[in-house]
């Protein structure tokens, strides 16, 4: 739980502090992450399996958001040719 605790402390940090959205997409992969490790760790705790099972499909979903996200970062850097949230949000509006 520690280790979860920590993984998602340093997403969170990344996902807040950084402004590249590439760097923000790994930090929110590294905090969904952890809510697996602790679901996994609960799970083992408790000697259930529906633990594993939700990490499955959390596993599945996070497969699909990191494809939709990156192909989202690809389409914006076409358009505005970088990757930074400052200078997309400023040349938006």
């Amino acid at each position: 739980m520690i280790l979860a605790a920590l993984l998602f402390s340093i997403g969170l940090a990344g996902a807040t502090m950084r402004r590249n959205m590439i760097v923000v997409l790994m930090s929110i992969e590294l905090m969904l992450n952890s809510v697996n490790v602790t679901l996994i760790a609960v799970a083992r705790a408790l000697t259930d399996v529906s633990g594993h099972v939700f990490v499955f499909f959390s596993l599945s979903v996070a497969a699909a958001e990191v494809a939709v996200g990156l192909a989202i970062v690809v389409a914006v850097y076409r358009s505005f040719g970088s990757v930074n949230m400052d200078d997309v949000s400023a040349m938006h509006g």
